[in-house]
């Protein structure tokens, strides 16, 4: 298994360079903490800056990416590991234009992937033919194999924490793991759902505590999204913040996230056992179809 996806790379190296794409992860260790919040307010505000946004539901036996945007998905990517499809296929629009990328709800088999599906599953996207700038991926809860190999996969990992003590002892397990084991080493912290940015700094600085104490990790923090009653109120109208309710506080904050992240430069090269996957984002095809010109 190890030769098959050392050549897949090797192949995907040979192919023209055209433009690089940044992944991010937004993940946090415990559900609950606003992950797909984050993610999705993120993407709609790059949308809006003009840059190709795409989002990978990759809770993919707990799907609700598209239930928070009131969105209907006839097909997602448990059709496309059954070969029903491809990915380019099951792709959905969200606000903004940005594309998003659909999962299962109520499949337990999809949680746990077989190697064969995996293999199904990263083959699938190094074959889309779709432009993206961004791909952001909506991890599932806790420190699975999933979630810990879609981060491994990013070239940037953003780990959402609230001030409660479960979630910070999450956050570190995960930030734990993926340093000592997998060599993650950079992590992007955003305190959620804060008082103010003062509470937010102390929410870090409560983590680095631990971190730098017994980890090889470094952190930075690159948000502190305030509590805000507008954000419960698009949610339950399943719309975004940031569209319908620009000026609020947590709209602001994850806008100004979305324009810092835009300048996280996108490295040469991909690494880690998920390595074709990212080099083919990174060095992808010239693209058969254009979605975004729809």
């Amino acid at each position: 298994m190890n030769n098959w996806f050392h050549d897949q790379a090797s192949g995907l190296r040979l192919m023209q360079k055209t433009s690089r794409v940044q992944v991010i992860s937004v993940t946090g260790g415990k559900g609950g903490v606003g992950k797909t919040n984050i993610t999705l307010n993120m993407a709609s505000a790059m949308a809006a800056m003009g840059k190709k946004v795409m989002v990978l539901d990759a809770d993919l036996g707990l799907a609700n990416v598209d239930v928070l945007l009131g969105i209907r998905v006839t097909r997602n990517l448990s059709h496309v590991l059954r070969g029903e499809c491809s990915l380019d296929e099951v792709l959905v629009e969200g606000p903004q234009g940005m594309m998003i990328i659909p999962a299962t709800s109520g499949n337990q088999s999809m949680t746990e992937l077989t190697p064969l599906e995996h293999v199904s599953l990263i083959r699938a996207f190094s074959e889309m033919q779709t432009p993206i700038d961004i791909l952001l991926v909506d991890t599932a809860a806790g420190i699975s194999d999933m979630v810990l190999s879609f981060s491994r996969a990013a070239q940037e990992v953003m780990v959402i924490v609230c001030d409660e003590p479960t979630s910070i002892t999450d956050a570190y397990a995960l930030i734990k793991i993926l340093s000592r084991d997998y060599g993650v080493f950079r992590f992007k912290i955003v305190a959620n759902m804060v008082r103010s940015q003062r509470e937010g700094q102390e929410l870090f600085a409560k983590l680095t505590r631990v971190t730098d104490r017994f980890l090889d990790a470094a952190l930075e923090l690159v948000a502190c999204v305030p509590f805000d009653g507008n954000l419960r109120l698009a949610v339950r109208r399943q719309t975004l913040v940031v569209n319908q309710y620009p000026q609020s506080p947590s709209a602001m904050a994850i806008k100004a996230l979305a324009n810092k992240a835009l300048s996280w430069p996108a490295p040469e090269r991909a690494g880690g056992h998920l390595q074709f996957f990212i080099e083919n984002l990174l060095n992808p095809p010239v693209a058969q179809s254009n979605v975004w010109s729809k």
